[in-house]
């Protein structure tokens, strides 16, 4: 096979070392480094894949075919699914393989995939599945597909109400690097609380490039000292009836996650202040965005020391980790949330700091502010200007500065600009597919 072929060097197959992936080429070497990871550990595994193409996904089957011999090298077996719900079925099955006499494995690592709609229709396999729970050698990824604009679909997608709704744990990367990292972070996870792991992807993460880290000693897997797991374990078992894995996924299993989190320090307090004022709690897309938003506003590190700004990265925004969102909060005067789409993390942080006497509660805004207004819209994908626009004016409140009033003016005119450029006709030319569709259809209006 040639190596030109998949758009990789001979890095392609290493287990240690950098190399230059895209997203779709990262998916397809993560299950590589798991079963690298898992053979230095002195364990036997093998991989499944199985689900159903669709944007930003649309690809990954073709990277995976066009990787055949890499992943049959690596004791991986990819099987499109005919449809989302008999793909979810098939990676299913994979976690039931320890439970028959004379397995060749230790345990089967799944990835299953497909996009925003495939997500929807699959629910009754992933409640089942879940609740049936992972092995303990094996474990499972739900890779979900998402389009928060619209841009190929023919709705817009937000998978994480559909994997709480099915009380599957979920993992948003940022970028490529922490697909990779987050992937086998998240098959330990799946290991040690039995729960499958959902796993956020869109184009601004899947359609990028880096150069990355691919050794699999990049990580190290803590078992967490401050959960007590029950007797019996987590993990599929046979037989087990029903009411059974109910009592186990909701007293033990989302428990069990979120001490996986806080002991592998998942979610990261990135920007510290010795008195913090202004919290900025986010993830994925986001995280990058604010990171932009804050440059954007010309905010020094004097000034960020000033208004006392702290930044938290949150990477499994459901069930969120306490703990980690208490420590930071302490001190703070306003928690900001920036999150793409409909309120995940911001009503749990609204939950969490509740308890807390009101003298040191911390205001908590983001789709909304103290007065029920919008801040950051529901609707569409959040751009930088939006979030700078948005964080600036909050900002004022803590940071008094002729200087950084005129650069959140700045910001607001140029927003203008960008909303008026929006109100413009869209030509059908941007994409090939559903959008010329949907484009000719209002043209014959």
């Amino acid at each position: 096979m040639d190596l030109r072929d998949v758009h990789l060097d001979d890095k392609y197959t290493r287990n240690e070392g950098w190399v230059y992936l895209t997203g779709t080429q990262a998916l397809v070497r993560l299950p590589m480094l798991q079963r690298a990871y898992d053979l230095k550990q002195g364990l036997n595994t093998a991989g499944f894949i199985s689900g159903y193409r669709g944007s930003p996904l649309g690809g990954y089957d073709q990277a995976l075919w066009r990787a055949k011999d890499f992943l049959k090298e690596s004791h991986i077996e990819f099987i499109p699914g005919i449809n989302e719900d008999l793909g979810a079925t098939a990676v299913w099955g994979s976690q039931q393989t320890p439970l028959f006499p004379g397995c060749r494995y230790q345990g089967v690592f799944g990835i299953w995939y497909g996009k925003g709609p495939g997500v929807d229709r699959t629910g009754d396999v992933f409640k089942h599945a879940n609740a049936a729970g992972t092995s303990q050698f094996g474990g499972v990824l739900a890779l979900a597909g998402d389009d928060h604009s619209c841009k190929s679909s023919t709705l817009p997608h937000q998978s994480e109400y559909a994997f709480m709704d099915a009380s599957i744990p979920n993992l948003v990367p940022s970028n490529v690097q922490d697909i990779l990292d987050l992937g086998l972070y998240g098959w330990a996870l799946s290991r040690y609380s039995g729960c499958w792991v959902g796993f956020k992807v869109i184009a601004d993460t899947i359609d990028t490039s880096a150069s990355v880290e691919v050794t699999p000693d990049r990580i190290q897997i803590i078992t967490p000292s401050d959960f007590l797991i029950p007797e019996g374990g987590l993990n599929i078992r046979w037989p087990d009836a029903p009411l059974e894995q109910e009592k186990r996924l909701r007293l033990y299993k989302l428990e069990a996650a979120k001490a996986f989190v806080r002991a592998n320090g998942l979610d990261k307090h990135i920007l510290k202040n010795k008195k913090p004022r202004f919290g900025i709690i986010t993830c994925g897309k986001s995280y990058h965005d604010v990171q932009q938003a804050l440059e954007d506003l010309g905010l020094s590190g004097k000034d960020c020391s000033e208004a006392g700004i702290d930044l938290y990265k949150v990477a499994m925004n459901w069930p969120l980790e306490p703990k980690g969102i208490l420590e930071f909060s302490k001190g703070l005067e306003e928690v900001f949330v920036v999150e793409e789409k409909r309120p995940v993390i911001e009503s749990q942080v609204r939950d969490l700091l509740y308890g807390l006497p009101e003298k040191i509660r911390p205001q908590v805004v983001g789709k909304i502010d103290e007065k029920g207004r919008t801040l950051l819209p529901e609707i569409y994908e959040l751009n930088v200007l939006q979030i700078a626009l948005a964080l600036g004016e909050r900002i004022l409140h803590f940071l008094k500065s002729e200087s950084f009033q005129q650069k959140v003016s700045h910001i607001r005119l140029l927003l203008e600009e960008k909303k008026k450029e929006a109100d413009l006709l869209r030509l059908p030319y941007y994409c090939s597919g559903t959008s010329y569709a949907v484009c000719r259809r209002r043209e014959k209006r």
